[in-house]
């Protein structure tokens, strides 16, 4: 896993985001209120741009800078009665509303699941000064961890998939149309 005190530079896929939350994640968090809700709102976030706040981290000695240390910057994570949690935020503004001096890093859902454990924490916990709350533990973290995403079909029918690796459809011998789940490869979608 990655130290989570360096950070890579910014991904290219994320280019002109102004920082602004996708409405639709947004609404469908906001109308949980039973276990077909809750798995929906996971749904929409798998689809989303989410922001990892990070803080700088340092040392307040006050003996001087070292010569050998970069800026540094962390992930944040909370810990209550309930667990720890890794923070991530659907807009700037929700994390502004935070913390003020915190700095956003554009990632994806299953990229923030996969940071939940190296980051010493148990749950994500996605838009904690509003406006509305949400956390996401357990199984579910952890199929998303290892880059599942949650669909919905038609009727109140969900499946988690798994699409083939993009590196592994340049691989000789392999189709590049071969992108989507199937049974052949073993990721064909579970219902659950």
């Amino acid at each position: 896993m990655a130290d989570l005190r360096s950070l890579a530079q910014p991904n290219a896929r994320f280019a002109g985001d102004d920082g602004a939350p996708d409405p639709l994640t947004r609404a469908a968090i906001a109308r949980v209120r039973d276990h077909t809700s809750y798995i929906r709102a996971i749904v929409a976030l798998c689809t989303s741009r989410l922001l990892m706040p990070i803080v700088a981290t340092g040392d307040d000695s006050m003996d001087g800078p070292d010569p050998d240390r970069h800026a540094e910057m962390a992930a944040v994570t909370l810990q209550d009665e309930t667990g720890s949690y890794l923070l991530a935020f659907t807009g700037v503004d929700s994390m502004k509303e935070w913390d003020g001096s915190a700095r956003p890093v554009p990632c994806l859902l299953d990229e923030l699941c996969a940071t939940v454990k190296a980051a010493g924490a148990e749950q994500l916990l996605i838009d904690v000064a509003g406006p509305v709350a949400f956390v996401i533990a357990g199984e579910a973290l952890d199929l998303l961890a290892d880059g599942n995403a949650l669909v919905e079909f038609e009727g109140e029918d969900f499946a988690w998939v798994k699409y083939a690796d993009s590196t592994d459809a340049e691989q000789p011998g392999s189709d590049a149309r071969d992108a989507s789940p199937s049974e052949s490869d073993g990721q064909a979608p579970e219902r659950r």
